[in-house]
Order: structure tokens, then C-alpha cells, then sequence
């Protein structure tokens, strides 16, 4: 008897050891993720992209960080087989894998293959697996959860490798046209136009780029009884006019990476971040809000990169079909050689209003994630040398940016309008169509 109580106590003992062993993990915590993804947002600052490669930027790297986790939380979807052209990643070999861990690594490794400043990657991920080892992490689950990490980072890859953006690297530029009513080039540096093929990248959720097509501009014409020149005389009218309220709003919202400031004979640029950057802030400030877990900011800042990128994709497709002239460009033809708009006319096309598409399409998406009347403090551009503005919602917040074009004097009302028509239809269709959730419910915690 004595012998077989040993021998049950030593099987129990050597069972209960192993399963200790094989179920410690090094915590990964939400912050983690909110400090790698605001290191992608500087490194896409100082690289100097443009909005829309931005947005591809993020949007794979959190795809991959969502879909390592999705496999450890059932009440999470997959995105294979939803996601446009997505297969299900590898599943891990390895007992020792940390999918928390791998998670970050794969979005580690496809951020640094995205962006050009390799150095500031590395930066982060120096510092990060200090901190790991600092919380008990020891060789064997760091070398398996990162050869684990590699195959989903490799299988992003191969993915994303077939969304024609290497193929849009060679092709032409955008042609000047001798019409009237056509995009030209904008001071002070009169850059061609950006991403003019951007349109013929794999869309996320969206059939195709030009699935929703806004009503096109009204029609161009200095008539003083038609829409367009009433439309281009408010435009006008507002920036002369403008007061203190409407000049932080516009500076807050600004958002150009290209803004060129001109001293003498010396031309140089001061960097800002993205639109799709700023979003990805207020998902942070959210999540952290919120006091949401890993699973959950991941699912955050997944669903928000999606809704920028086929933002970007849809409204890039209208601003190459209508190529409207922007108002400073005809304002200053027509009306006044003098007048300048609030903030720098960014380069490329008028309609629709980038910046109310995707603002509009990611206010959806966080809405979706954490509530509508989610109060939040944006603090995205104080590092900028910009105050925080408080919003009631994502949708206020969103509605803010769309109507900062306007009195940025450097989008019409029209263009606006069907930015957040466009954006809202993007925004309808990744909620309609994309299932995160295995219930099919959407935790929140309103603030």
C-alpha cells in the first residue's frame, strides 16, 4: 500500500512539475503592443510615407499580431478566408511557443520589412526583450516563440507580396492635363501627384476599389450662380474668415507628411504624421482606456488598420477619376492672387476628402470595438507641439477631421460630404462583413 501511495505521490508530483513547466508563459501585456505599434507610427514620421503606403504599413503588421493571438482565444475569429486573399497561418510546433510573445515578434519582423529606418526597429526590440527577460523569460521559449513568429511573419509576407504595391513602384507618373478644372501641382514645392495608381492595390474587405463611388463633383464652372464657384467662394470666404477655434481645429487634424516650409533658398520639411497615424493614436489612447487586454487592443488597432487602408484604396480610386483642381489653385487664378489656405494643400487630387473617408471608416471601426459615446482625451499631436482636444465619441471626433478640410482651405464642402459618405459605406461593410467574433458580441466599457 505504502509503495503505491510513493509511486501515486511521485507520478502526481513529476505530472504536476511538467504541467507548471509547460503552462508558465512570460507575460506579454497590452502595453507592449501599444509601445511597438507607437514606434511603427514614429518610424512611418521620420521615413517620411505618404498616407496611404502608411496604411500598409500598419495594416499588415496588425494582422498578423491578431491572427498569432486568435489562435489561443476562441472567442475570436480567424480573418483567413475573410480577409481578401488571406490563407490560416502556420500553427506552432513547439511547446515552448508564447503566442503573446510571437504575436509582437511577427508584427516586429513585418514592420521592419515595411519601413526604412531598420535601426529604430531594432531599438524597440532591444529594449523589449530586456524587459521580457526581466520578467522571467528564459532562452527556450524566446528562441521557439520567435522561429514561430518568422513562419507567420513569412506567410504575411508572401501575402502581401501579391497586392500590386511593388508593381505600382514602376509605374507612371501622373499626367498634367491642360484642363481647366484638372488637379496641377501646389505650392510651395509643386510635388506631383502621390500614389496616383493606388487604386490597384488588393483591397482588405472591400470587392473591389471602386465598390463605393461617391456622386462626382459638381460640375466645373466660374458661373457666379453655380454650385462649384459657391462652393469654391465659401472655401474662400471661410479661410478669410477664419478664427482661433477653426485654425487649432484645422492644425490638429493637419496631418501632411510633405508640409514644406521654404527659408531664402533653403526648402525643408517638417514632419508630421499620418491621418491614418493619428487613428491609430486614438485606438491606443482608447484601448488604454479602456484598460483593454492584449486580445482586445489587437483587435483594436486591427479592425481600425483594415478600415484605413480600404479608405485609402476607395478614395485614392475617386481622386484619380474626378482629378478636381484644388481651391488654391483656381482661388488664386480666378479670385485673389494672394489668398493662401490655413494649411498646406497637400499633393495630389481635391475629391473626395481623404482625411473625412478614413477618419469616417475608422471612427466606425473603434465604435464597433469599444462603443459609440466613448469619451476620450486626443492627445495624439502633443509631441507635434499641438494641444489635446476632447471628443465625446469616435464619431465626433471623426466629423471634426472632415470639417477641418474646410476651414484648412484646401477641400470644397462637396468633397467632404461624400468623403464621409464614402467613408461610412467602407465602415458599414467591414462590420457587415468581417467577423472578429465568435458570439457575434462586441465587449465595451464605456468611459
Amino acid at each position: 500500500m505504502k509503495s503505491t501511495v510513493f509511486y501515486f505521490l511521485a507520478f502526481f508530483g513529476f505530472f504536476f512539475s511538467c504541467t507548471q513547466s509547460e503552462n508558465h508563459k512570460t507575460p506579454v501585456e497590452a502595453k507592449d503592443l501599444h509601445s511597438l505599434m507607437q514606434r511603427v507610427t514614429d518610424v512611418t514620421v521620420h521615413d517620411i510615407f505618404s498616407p496611404p503606403v502608411a496604411s500598409r504599413v500598419y495594416v499588415y503588421p496588425s494582422i498578423a499580431t491578431y491572427e498569432v493571438l486568435a489562435k489561443q482565444d476562441s472567442s475570436y475569429k480567424s480573418l483567413a478566408g475573410q480577409v481578401n486573399g488571406l490563407q490560416p497561418i502556420p500553427n506552432p510546433d513547439n511547446e515552448n511557443v508564447n503566442l503573446q510573445l510571437a504575436a509582437l515578434y511577427a508584427n516586429y519582423l513585418t514592420s521592419k520589412m515595411l519601413i526604412f529606418s531598420e535601426e529604430k526597429m531594432e531599438e524597440w526590440l532591444s529594449d523589449w526583450k530586456t524587459e521580457l527577460e526581466n520578467r522571467g523569460m528564459d532562452d527556450d521559449e524566446w528562441e521557439s516563440s520567435v522561429n514561430y513568429a518568422t513562419k507567420v511573419h513569412q506567410h504575411i509576407v508572401a501575402w502581401a507580396n501579391e497586392d500590386n504595391y511593388k508593381e505600382t513602384r514602376t509605374m507612371s507618373k501622373h499626367p498634367l492635363s491642360d484642363k481647366s478644372h484638372h488637379w496641377e501641382p501646389t505650392p510651395p514645392a509643386y510635388m506631383a501627384a502621390i500614389e496616383p495608381h493606388w487604386n490597384k492595390i488588393r483591397t482588405f474587405a472591400l470587392d473591389s476599389a471602386n465598390q463605393f463611388i461617391p456622386q462626382p463633383p459638381y460640375e466645373f464652372s466660374l458661373d457666379e450662380s453655380s454650385p462649384f464657384y459657391k462652393e469654391m467662394m465659401e472655401v474662400y470666404n471661410v479661410v478669410k474668415g477664419v478664427d482661433k477655434e477653426k485654425k487649432e481645429i484645422a492644425s490638429f487634424w493637419d496631418c501632411n507628411p510633405y508640409v514644406m516650409n521654404i527659408t531664402g533658398h533653403v526648402m525643408f520639411a517638417t514632419k508630421k504624421i499620418t491621418p491614418g497615424g493619428h487613428w491609430m493614436g486614438i485606438a491606443k489612447i482608447a484601448s488604454m482606456l479602456d484598460e483593454a487586454d492584449l486580445m482586445k487592443s489587437s483587435y483594436a488597432y486591427t479592425k481600425t488598420s483594415i478600415a484605413l487602408a480600404d479608405g485609402f484604396i476607395a478614395c485614392w480610386d475617386e481622386k484619380y477619376r474626378s482629378n478636381l483642381i484644388r481651391p488654391e489653385t483656381i482661388i488664386n487664378r480666378k479670385i485673389d492672387n494672394d489668398w493662401s489656405p490655413t494649411l498646406q494643400t497637400p499633393p495630389f487630387p481635391e475629391y473626395t476628402s481623404g482625411h473625412s473617408v478614413i477618419s469616417t471608416a475608422a471612427a466606425n471601426a473603434l465604435t464597433d470595438v469599444y462603443g459609440d459615446n466613448f469619451s476620450f482625451v486626443d492627445s495624439t499631436e502633443v509631441k507635434f507641439g499641438l494641444p489635446s482636444r476632447k471628443f465625446n465619441s469616435f464619431m465626433e471626433a471623426s466629423q471634426e477631421a472632415a470639417m477641418s478640410r474646410l476651414y484648412g482651405g484646401i477641400h470644397y464642402r462637396r468633397a467632404i460630404e461624400e468623403g464621409i459618405w464614402q467613408g461610412q459605406k467602407v465602415g458599414d461593410l467591414i462590420r457587415e462583413k468581417l467577423d472578429f467574433k465568435s458570439n457575434n458580441t462586441i465587449a465595451s466599457k464605456q468611459k
